[in-house]
């Protein structure tokens, strides 16, 4: 009888500890950095790609299929739209010149505004196909965008909208950051690659390798360590060296990405994953050449895409949730 009761109150005893511990995991897996702390409902669920903060004017542009959505930020509160801008991808914006522009993949086309009035100027066709990710660069005044259809990249001067170049590169592009002294890095999608081009030759310089990376679509830029973060399909984000593009660190994140962001102030690389329910990956850099994942938040299905302000570190995404266009508000 005696080794019974011992027997029971080992099993009883390791039972409580089995909880215990699972309950500190549970705590230790909701503790994210960030939550989800308000949704924004916008009408019709549709089409939607990029997004971004114009941190002047405190607007959130939306990408909406056939137009772009402005929205007031803090508040969400919608103040107007970019209209007619069919197959809408992205959106860049040239503040020295108090302009935007849009990437109008189905028109092959760019739609110029003012960025104060939302007032559209002109329309502007690209010499490619499905213009996709676009791209001001401010020392040069140039405008970049990026055809996935026809693998090139179309240059224009941001001031006379023309023509300046068309640039051939080794596969698909998809996004792309400047450095904004002399050099633009673009992901190549169907070749795993990251491609440099000289911005005051407009032409490419050098083509380096993801090692790991499939299907690189989001890329971000730490200038002051020299830093590429590259989101794959493969859910790893790439860090690479930007002085020779060798490969530096290849870190875990969710599944489907499709953007990515760095955020010096609190030296952390964000990138949002739209599949297995929805993910916000979230990524502490402890020096250039170490990264630590943090415990991601939860976001929704679709949720692939996102904007910050930098600000107030506010993370915009959007996502369709039961038909209606939503999107997330994440916040420390």
């Amino acid at each position: 009888m005696k080794i019974i009761i011992n027997n029971a109150l080992r099993i009883g005893l390791m039972a409580a500890a089995f909880l215990w511990v699972s309950a500190l995991v549970s705590e230790a897996q909701a503790a994210s950095p960030y939550s989800v702390q308000q949704r924004w409902a916008l009408g019709e669920s549709g089409r939607w790609d990029y997004l971004d903060v114009d941190p002047v004017r405190h607007r959130l542009y939306v990408s909406r299929g056939d137009h772009v959505q402005v929205l007031e930020l803090p508040s969400g509160k919608p103040l107007g739209a970019i209209a007619n801008t069919a197959g809408v991808h992205g959106v860049a914006f040239a503040q020295d010149l108090k302009l935007g522009f849009t990437s109008n993949g189905r028109a092959d086309s760019v739609t110029v505004f003012d960025l104060d009035t939302l007032k559209v100027q002109k329309e502007v066709k690209v010499s490619g196909g499905n213009p996709d990710a676009i791209l001001y660069d401010p020392p040069s005044h140039k405008l970049y965008t990026f055809n996935g259809k026809t693998a090139n990249v179309t240059v224009f001067d941001a001031v006379a909208m023309t023509v300046l170049a068309t640039i051939k590169v080794n596969g698909r592009p998809e996004f792309a950051v400047s450095d904004n002294a002399g050099k633009i890095y673009l992901n190549i999608e169907d070749k795993s690659e990251i491609a440099v081009i000289d911005v005051a030759t407009d032409k490419v310089i050098a083509q380096w390798p993801l090692t790991g990376c499939n299907e690189p679509t989001g890329i971000a830029l730490d200038t002051q360590h020299a830093r590429l973060f590259s989101v794959c399909q493969n859910k790893v984000m790439a860090v690479t060296d930007t002085t020779d593009g060798h490969h530096i660190a290849a870190v875990v994140i969710g599944d489907h990405p499709d953007a990515v962001i760095y955020d010096p102030a609190t030296a952390t690389v964000f990138s949002s994953n739209g599949g297995a329910g929805g993910s916000l990956s979230i990524i502490h850099q402890d020096d250039a050449d170490h990264y630590t994942p943090m415990t991601p938040l939860v976001t929704e299905n679709g949720a692939k895409t996102m904007a910050m302000d930098h600000v107030s570190k506010e993370i915009y995404l959007p996502a369709g949730l039961n038909k209606v266009f939503t999107v997330l508000v994440a916040a420390p």
